[in-house]
C-alpha cells in the first residue's frame, strides 16, 4: 500500500503543475476548466436541468435520460442514482458518514483518486457531519480517509456536501435497501485544495452511508 500511496502523491504531483501554467492568467484558467466541462457534458451525453425542473420532478434527476442538474449558487452538477434509504441528516444533527468515491481530473481525463479499489477496500472515507440550519459542514476523520492520506488535509469538499439536502443517509436494514449513490461534476471552487489551486474541475461519483 505504501508504493501505491507514492506513486499516487508523485502522480497528484504531476497533474497540480500540468493542470496549473504559470504563463495563464486566472480568467484563462477558469475559461479552461468551463470550455473542459463543456467538452465532457457533451461526450457523456448528458442531459443539463435547471434547479426548477429538478424540483418540479420532487428532487430527482431521471438517470435513464443521463439528467444531472446544475445548482446555480455552487456551479456543481448533479446527478442523484439513487436516494438511499433511512433519512435525511436532521437539522440540529452531527453524525458519521461513510463514503466510497472515485474522482476523475476532467482536465485531464485521467483517474485521480478512489478508495473503490482492492488495495484501500479496507478503507471507507469516514466524516463527520453536522447540519445547520439546512446548511453542511464536514470534516475526514484522520486516518480513516483516503481523501485526507493523499490530499493531506481533513477539510472536505464543498461539492460533496451538496447531496446531502436531498438524499437519504441511512444503513441497508431491508432487503432491497440500497445507499445513496451520486454523481457529481465539481468546479475547482467546490473541490480540494488541489482543484482550487490547479483551477480544474472533478467528476466523482460517490455513496454515502452513516456509520455507526
Amino acid at each position: 500500500m505504501r508504493n501505491l500511496a507514492l506513486a499516487f502523491i508523485a502522480f497528484i504531483a504531476a497533474v497540480t503543475v500540468i493542470s496549473c501554467d504559470d504563463t495563464e492568467t486566472y480568467a484563462e484558467q477558469k475559461d479552461k476548466e468551463r470550455a473542459a466541462i463543456s467538452r465532457f457534458i457533451a461526450d457523456s451525453a448528458i442531459t443539463v436541468i435547471t434547479e426548477s425542473q429538478f424540483k418540479e420532478q420532487g428532487y430527482k434527476t431521471d438517470v435513464s435520460k443521463n439528467e444531472f442538474v446544475l445548482m446555480q449558487n455552487s456551479g456543481v452538477y448533479m446527478q442523484i442514482v439513487r436516494e438511499g434509504c433511512g433519512e435525511k441528516i436532521k437539522e440540529g444533527e452531527t453524525t458519521t458518514v461513510l463514503c466510497r468515491f472515485t474522482e476523475y481530473n476532467i482536465l485531464t481525463d485521467s483517474l485521480q483518486l478512489t478508495n473503490d479499489i482492492l488495495s484501500f477496500s479496507s478503507i471507507v472515507d469516514k466524516m463527520t457531519v453536522t447540519n445547520s440550519s439546512g446548511s453542511f459542514t464536514a470534516s475526514f476523520i484522520d486516518g480513516q480517509s483516503v481523501m485526507a492520506m493523499f490530499y493531506g488535509t481533513t477539510s472536505v469538499p464543498s461539492g460533496w456536501l451538496v447531496p446531502l439536502t436531498y438524499i437519504k443517509v441511512g444503513r441497508p436494514e431491508n432487503a432491497g435497501d440500497e445507499i445513496a449513490k451520486v454523481n457529481l461534476i465539481v468546479p475547482h471552487t467546490q473541490g480540494h485544495a488541489y482543484a482550487s489551486s490547479g483551477v480544474y474541475p472533478c467528476y466523482y461519483t460517490i455513496t454515502y452511508e452513516r456509520g455507526r
